[in-house]
């Protein structure tokens, strides 16, 4: 059995019925499978269905409709008619570099004077920063725009406001209660603006201003508000999904010599460029500047009409990128273990520390950790001076920023939300921190709270996950918060391929059939998934989503795979030949049908294994705890002997070791001729000390000496030979009999069968047997 990392749970309203997707799917001239997805997404109406359907056809809301928007763009022609210095003051991820981009050319457009300013993660932080900003006052600049920033920024905004330099601030984070006094504040959700949209990203907010100042829609700007808008992660919906959808139009067919090399330098298909492309192709590159070092240049790279400098930086982002992939492996794999030692493994929150640790990626890791292992982190780079920062992520259930924010007084620095914060903490305060986390996490009742949920929006037939079925879905796109990729469940009626790949074997590769179709699944992390797959093939439900995967030229169907279940008994094929130590570490009940095996083999059991004989009649396997892991350590010598220990056993995951030391099913039944050779070898030798003589014997019959000791046992128990202290001599004129009838010629019978059965068939045949003869625990 393997238990789905998460619960799944359906999307779909319960009182939706079939007629009600009939007609949406005719009112809105879309599938059935189309219309069901968009009842899922809360589109019940034909008008909903539609304009949903339609974003490209939707008209932009009016920017001046927001918030100070005309008292902003009346400050900014004043200050391009003053020919005065006005800096854009940018962020350094993708959303902050493509919205800087935006708001420049948008400025350079108009005739002003224009320069631009990105902080420098580990210098500068998030945000207006003082020294910056009193730097480029001493530079010139008389007019501040920042671009997704500046809500939070009081401080700074309000001493510089105070110095007679304005600050128009555009944003799209988080409201705090209380707003910098600058000239113009431009959010969609501000608390005094009536504007109708309220998820635009920070290039959203910058492509609003752009069409105010230009007074028309910027179209060539819109692949950079796609960018920023996919990268950002914020909902996919109303304006976003309109802005990205005809951004994507664009960046398929950029003029930009910057996103045309990034774009190369990535692998990317322009003319296939979709959300999916950004989310894990652009924004990683361009995200990677501003993790590793100034990403000044990133905002360069978006703007240059230099072909020769649009192609060096692209093959510096993406050389940032490869490097910070590697960062974030090697982080990661000290991270996790440091997430299973005993100590970690208690608790219900989790604080990994080490030293030389590249904080601009100490986020993802912690995401890594958390996908790992389902509990809130924090992942902290220690200094010389014992100050330790970085990034916390954590579940749906748990509100980090809650959790840490009782203890702030005791940290230096501390800021974030729900999901995610950042910190910077001296390490006499860490076991302050860790027993904040522990008190949230029994506070916040986390231990209850279960596996987090997988909305799925139904079942697929194998036969359904096609080509056509995937164009058909992609009438839902583009796809990301709050109007994710449809995931859907599959329960194939077999596996024919299963395999572990990647460097680690850490992915999963399936094919999954139905008995006439097939489709091919592959599932990133999920390789340990594989020896469960494989020993229950039939029991095997997969949630995934519908893609395509194009290999030498050709295009396939693919199940992208986000979780996997197999129910039912686990039995693993684990024969083999050599048994070592390796062997029983692991802890559950080690079965044993040969006394002599178990006695030799006993200390190589671990710590909680245990071994157990049933070769006999008197064996008790009721005391065995029902969800135990157990082994079949040797091979019985009668099929019967293992269907009456399965048939007790109400398994739940059973692996398969099946070890014989010497295979009776290879070697065979004597032949007529070989039982004639001994008989005359009985009659015409006397006394023969078949302890001493019995290899030259075997030699001289020319049968296998192993071979020769069962027909020898055979002829004792018939009568025809008589053995006294290992001494061999025939029996004169002995009683006719039927070899077939010795017990040793009829167990070894038995035996070539269940060797057949249990050592020589193929693993699904094996599994098929084993679960037949179980007492299956379901």
């Amino acid at each position: 059995m393997l238990t789905a990392k998460k619960k799944w749970v359906s999307r779909a309203p319960e009182t939706v019925s079939a007629d009600a997707i009939s007609a949406l799917a005719q009112d809105s001239d879309c599938s059935p499978l189309v219309a069901k997805l968009l009842i899922n997404r809360g589109m019940t109406t034909a008008a909903a269905a539609q304009k949903f359907l339609n974003a490209a056809q939707q008209p932009l809301l009016d920017p001046l409709t927001m918030h100070d928007m005309e008292k902003a763009v009346d400050r900014i022609q004043d200050a391009i008619v003053a020919g005065d210095q006005i800096t854009v003051y940018g962020d350094y991820d993708a959303d902050g570099l493509t919205s800087t981009a935006i708001m420049v050319e948008t400025l350079d457009q108009v005739g002003a004077n224009v320069n631009y300013y990105i902080p420098d993660r580990f210098k500068d932080g998030y945000g207006p920063n003082q020294a910056a900003f009193d730097q480029l006052i001493e530079a010139g600049t008389k007019l501040f725009v920042t671009v997704d920033n500046g809500v939070a920024g009081n401080a700074v905004i309000n001493a510089v406001q105070e110095r007679g330099i304005d600050v128009v601030v555009t944003d799209h984070h988080e409201l705090p209660a209380e707003l910098p006094h600058a000239y113009a504040i431009m959010h969609p959700r501000h608390p005094e603006g009536h504007y109708e949209f309220g998820e635009l990203s920070g290039a959203g907010v910058a492509f609003k201003v752009a069409t105010a100042l230009l007074e028309e829609i910027p179209e060539e700007l819109m692949d950079l508000a796609a960018i920023g808008t996919v990268a950002d992660l914020v909902s996919l919906t109303g304006e976003n999904r309109t802005l990205v959808t005809l951004g994507l139009k664009v960046l398929r067919q950029t003029t930009r010599p910057g996103l045309a090399a990034l774009i190369k330098a990535a692998g990317l298909a322009p003319d296939q460029l979709n959300e999916t492309s950004i989310g894990f192709g652009i924004a990683p590159r361009l995200n990677a500047l501003g993790r590793l070092q100034s990403a000044q240049s990133g905002v360069e790279l978006l703007t240059t009409l230099d072909d020769d400098r649009a192609t060096a930086l692209a093959t510096q982002v993406n050389m940032l990128n490869e490097k910070r992939q590697g960062l974030v492996k090697t982080i990661a794999a000290s991270a996790l273990e440091q997430a299973q030692l005993p100590e970690n493994a208690a608790r219900q929150t989790l604080v990994i520390t080490g030293k030389n640790w590249h904080e601009g990626v100490l986020g993802i890791v912690a995401s890594h950790v958390v996908e790992a292992t389902g509990k809130p982190t924090l992942v902290l780079n220690e200094d010389e001076n014992g100050r330790l920062k970085g990034s916390g992520r954590s579940v749906e259930v748990y509100n980090l920023f809650k959790a840490i924010n009782p203890v702030r007084d005791d940290l230096v620095a501390f800021g974030g939300h729900h999901m995610a914060v950042g910190l910077s903490v001296m390490r006499d305060q860490l076991t302050t921190l860790k027993d904040a986390l522990e008190s949230a996490a029994t506070a916040q009742h986390l231990g209850e709270a279960g596996p987090a949920s997988l909305p799925i929006d139904g079942e697929l037939a194998i036969k359904d996950a096609t080509l056509a079925t995937l164009k058909d879905l992609q009438r839902l796109a583009p796809f990301g918060t709050d109007n994710p990729a449809p995931l859907f469940e599959l329960h194939p009626t077999a596996i024919p391929q299963a395999r572990a790949i990647g460097s680690d074997h850490q992915h999963l590769k399936l094919q999954l059939s139905d008995g006439q179709a097939n489709v091919d699944a592959i599932g990133f992390s999920f390789g340990s998934a594989l020896a469960p797959v494989q020993a229950s093939p039939s029991d095997v439900a997969v949630v995934g989503e519908l893609s395509s995967n194009t290999w030498n030229g050709q295009t396939k169907p693919q199940i992208m795979i986000k979780d996997v279940a197999v129910t039912g008994a686990q039995v693993i094929d684990a024969r083999t030949q050599h048994l070592s130590a390796h062997n029983f570490q692991a802890p559950g009940v080690y079965l044993f049908f040969h006394q002599k095996l178990m006695e030799k083999l006993q200390g190589y059991l671990g710590a909680n294994a245990q071994a157990v004989f049933v070769g006999d009649s008197t064996s008790d396997l009721s005391a065995i705890a029902t969800d135990a892991a157990v082994f079949i350590v040797d091979c019985p010598d009668t099929l019967a002997d293992l269907t009456a220990v399965l048939a007790s056993l109400p398994l739940n995951q059973l692996t398969l070791y099946l070890y014989r030391q010497e295979s009776v099913y290879l070697a065979g039944m004597p032949s007529r001729e070989q039982f004639a050779k001994l008989f005359k070898f009985t009659v015409n030798h006397h006394n023969v000390d078949i302890h001493h003589q019995l290899t030259a014997v075997a030699k001289h019959l020319h049968i296998e000496r192993n071979l020769l000791i069962f027909m020898i046992q055979v002829f004792f128990e018939v009568g025809f030979v008589k053995i006294s202290d290992g001494v061999m001599n025939g029996v004169s004129n002995p009683t006719k009999a039927d070899l077939h009838h010795a017990p040793s010629y009829q167990l070894r019978e038995q035996q070539i069968v269940a060797e057949e059965t249990l050592l020589y068939s193929k693993s699904a045949a094996l599994q098929v047997w084993v679960k037949n003869q179980a007492a299956v625990k379901n």
